[in-house]
């Protein structure tokens, strides 16, 4: 049976909370949100008419509305947050000129993205893996611009290659390669070099060559184009394995991606059979799989539903292992919550991780500590 997901539920604010105390919180620099326990009080000072919170997902209370606090220009929202929580928001302001939205200006914690930015609660217990931090004792990867001319998009296609901080052309043992869905995204905003550089240099993960893609049309390419496949299985890694000492076997090849590109991995795998040895899957945007699920009609998803129900009709094993992660906080962790069955139903190996966290960078940047170094041993 599925378990339940973790709830976040408005909460009586402390006593302690009132506006004298918040005004010396913002003369000291204290922090804000306040967490106190398992309770997060969010606050906003100002003239407003009405001040909710926005967040991009799911497992939230509907009410996230401020109250006002007296007859201060204070505005608090206490929420009890389940600990190692990670959760991402706006505040909406609305006033006399209209709504608009805005990062909690009293809360340095932030985290970009590719539209834009949005402030960080975390809750007790939450800490950012070590390995995400860069380490000056690591020796730093380089990245390489690598360019090849594709038959299969008539095109040429441009990725971003990592080699490891110590990489030579005739190593004691070839290289793993790992493939990167939305690769400027994974370097920009998921550290993905400062994490490969930390874990190769704790020998968590072999010495290994990366490979970041840069989409042309991201919404065609990623839901399951068999140009894609081919441009990936016949043309990128049969030059890279030409050019570069890869270990040039399924259980040295890896391919990944987050949302979209998540699709875009398994797709790949199910047109080229046994091709990779290990996928990672992070908050797939695997539409037509699963009960109560969202329905999401809108027509870039029907190419992703075709897909994903051909595949679910005929499950196959496509690689070797597989590892699926997603956050309790999104509203996809339905579909992978329901696929992750039908990917061990095949006899492949799967792991599968929830985050108390949601659809971004961040969660999925927590989470390669844990796969990269399942997906890239092959003799654990």
């Amino acid at each position: 049976m599925t378990a339940p997901l973790p709830e976040v539920v408005r909460a009586r604010a402390p006593d302690w909370i009132t506006p004298e105390k918040l005004d010396a919180r913002c003369v000291d620099g204290d922090p804000f949100p306040i967490v106190d326990g398992d309770i997060c009080a969010f606050a906003f000072a100002g003239a407003a008419e009405e001040v909710r919170l926005t967040h991009f997902g799911v497992g939230l209370p509907a009410d996230l509305d401020f109250e006002p606090l007296g007859e201060s220009d204070w505005w608090l929202l206490a929420l009890r947050v389940p600990a190692g929580s990670r959760i991402e928001y706006k505040l909406e302001i609305v006033d006399s000129f209209g709504v608009r939205f805005i990062e909690d200006p009293l809360n340095p914690q932030g985290a970009t993205h590719p539209f834009g930015a949005n402030s960080v609660c975390t809750a007790t217990g939450y800490e950012r893996p070590d390995w995400t931090h860069p380490d000056p004792a690591a020796p730093s990867g380089r990245i390489v611009d690598f360019e090849l001319e594709s038959a299969a998009y008539g095109r040429i296609a441009t990725t971003s290659v990592y080699l490891p901080g110590e990489f030579s052309d005739a190593p004691d043992a070839p290289y793993p390669l790992l493939i990167v869905h939305d690769g400027g995204d994974y370097l920009q905003y998921a550290e993905a070099s400062t994490v490969l550089d930390n874990l190769i240099h704790r020998g968590d993960i072999p010495p290994t060559v990366a490979v970041f893609l840069h989409p042309g049309e991201r919404l065609v390419e990623y839901a399951d184009d068999e140009r894609h496949a081919t441009f990936l299985a016949g043309e990128l890694v049969p030059d890279l394995e030409r050019e570069l000492p890869l270990v040039g076997a399924p259980s040295g090849r890896c391919v990944m991606g987050a949302s979209f590109g998540a699709v875009a991995t398994l797709a790949t795998a199910w047109r080229v059979p046994g091709f990779f040895g290990r996928l990672l899957l992070q908050s797939g945007s695997f539409a037509g799989v699963g009960v109560g699920c969202r329905r999401r009609p809108e027509l870039l998803w029907r190419p992703v539903r075709d897909f994903v129900r051909s595949f679910i009709a005929a499950p196959a094993a496509v690689a070797e292992r597989v590892f699926v992660s997603a956050g309790v906080y999104e509203s996809l962790i339905c579909e992978n919550r329901a696929l992750v069955p039908v990917l061990r139903a095949t006899g492949m190996d799967v792991r599968f991780v929830e985050e108390l966290d949601g659809h971004n960078w961040a969660c999925w940047r927590d989470d390669l500590g844990l796969a990269l170094p399942w997906l890239l041993e092959p003799g654990q």
